[in-house]
């Protein structure tokens, strides 16, 4: 028989929460920087704090519905956050045009925009939104889960509900399209 999860560690947490809701506020601390990082990286400063939150409503509400079998919480809450990016496609299509034509935004403000603007540093190159703009939105998931949010070939699987060996390959056939992409003379 295993052992219940210690209440310190993520499962452990959200398990504790299905009794003391106020309990979830510890995978918020633990994983909001890193979620909005990811978000913000995608779709930019202003829909970041919107879809970031929105990420951890949507899991305080599934919370009874997190497997720790599937997964860890952080590929689980990355695939919740991926699926919300997805939902405002647009708006990361116009970031990565914009970013294509005029380089990088400068973030104002506190912290947070000072962190996820030092994680953006490899996307404000116009050459490379163009390069990302012209990756499907699967290959582009992967690529900016691996770049942006630093997760594994597991959890990417995880968060994308997909095959291990589909990440493999989601990443390297967008590998080689970035390469092209970005050593052709015009960088796009």
């Amino acid at each position: 028989m295993t052992a219940p999860p210690a209440v310190d560690d993520d499962a452990g947490i959200v398990a504790a929460s299905l009794a003391e809701p106020e309990r979830f506020t510890g995978v918020y601390d633990r994983h909001h920087a890193a979620v909005y990082r990811y978000v913000h990286g995608r779709l930019g400063p202003q829909a970041a704090d919107d879809v970031a939150a929105e990420t951890f409503l949507t899991a305080f509400r599934r919370r009874a519905d997190f497997d720790p079998a599937r997964g860890a919480l952080r590929a689980w809450l990355f695939g919740i956050a991926t699926r919300l990016v997805a939902q405002h496609r647009r708006t990361e299509e116009r970031r990565y045009r914009a970013l294509a034509r005029l380089g990088p935004d400068r973030p104002h403000g506190g912290h947070e925009d000072r962190v996820a603007a030092a994680v953006d540093a490899g996307l404000v190159k116009p050459e490379l939104a163009a390069a990302l703009r012209g990756l499907s939105a699967k290959e582009r998931d992967v690529v900016l889960l691996v770049a942006l949010a630093d997760l594994t070939h597991e959890e990417v699987a995880a968060a994308l509900g997909i095959p291990y060996g589909t990440v493999g390959s989601r990443l390297n056939r967008a590998r080689r399209k970035l390469r092209a992409a970005l050593d052709s003379p015009e960088g796009t």
